[in-house]
């Protein structure tokens, strides 16, 4: 119980923190980018089917149907705002490898101001993890796409528990390997690897739903640099 008092105390901290100016910078322009993708995602759709689909078609017993690329292309905005509940998993991944450093030096400049300056692990490293993350995170989900099929009411719980799953694994990796190196930020994750999860589970439920989706990734990484540092135990919060 003890670890999830905490755990909440870890998310209060960081909610607090939005009305910081320095972490509001940060989080207007990685929503920015998120709108950005998403808004990419849908011009997409649009077209491809605008391509695929002529604008006038014949359908048995219909007749000719007129300007069904452009009818389809309009759905193309439902589709989007519905698929972004599972587009964010992999775009919160691709935004906070902006913005990681950002978020992570305004939480500690506001709340470990004594810590000396983070050195970043190489870039090989980083390459090397962020492969093995996309592959794990693939794999993973397609293994639980047999669950979601069999389970209709269980999908949501199990989407959650998967990718909260990965996305502790991703957040904590990232916001320790900053201070201790990719091998020992690994050890410490291990250590840690169930409050690890329940952070990401918590992080995934809002994760999934749209618009609010947005604000989560900043948050996540907020998140987690306080708990990295608690875990940690070097530098408490002030």
């Amino acid at each position: 119980m003890g670890e999830q008092v905490s755990l909440f105390q870890d998310f209060q901290l960081a909610v607090a923190q939005l009305s910081d100016r320095r972490f509001q910078m940060v989080f207007w322009r990685s929503i920015g980018i998120t709108v950005a993708f998403l808004a990419a995602t849908f011009f997409a759709f649009s077209f491809l089917i605008g391509w695929a689909i002529p604008d006038v078609i014949t359908l048995p017993f219909f007749g000719d149907v007129e300007s069904l690329g452009a009818i389809l292309s309009g759905g193309a905005i439902i589709a989007t705002f519905l698929l972004s509940a599972f587009l964010m998993f992999p775009v919160a991944s691709i935004v906070i490898g902006f913005f990681i450093e950002d978020i992570a030096d305004a939480v500690e400049a506001k709340h470990y101001p004594t810590l000396p300056p983070a050195e970043n692990p190489p870039l090989s490293d980083i390459i090397v993890d962020a492969a093995k993350f996309l592959g794990i995170m693939l794999v993973a989900n397609l293994l639980a796409l047999i669950i979601y099929l069999a389970s209709t009411l269980l999908a949501p719980v199990v989407f959650w528990v998967v990718n909260g799953f990965l996305l502790g694994r991703e957040y904590f990796q990232m916001v320790a390997a900053r201070r201790l190196g990719m091998a020992a930020a690994t050890k410490l994750r291990k250590k840690h690897f169930m409050e690890i999860w329940l952070a990401g589970f918590l992080m995934a439920i809002p994760l999934s739903i749209p618009l609010i989706n947005l604000v989560v990734p900043i948050l996540g990484v907020a998140v987690f640099t306080h708990l990295f540092h608690r875990v940690n135990g070097q530098f408490r919060a002030r």
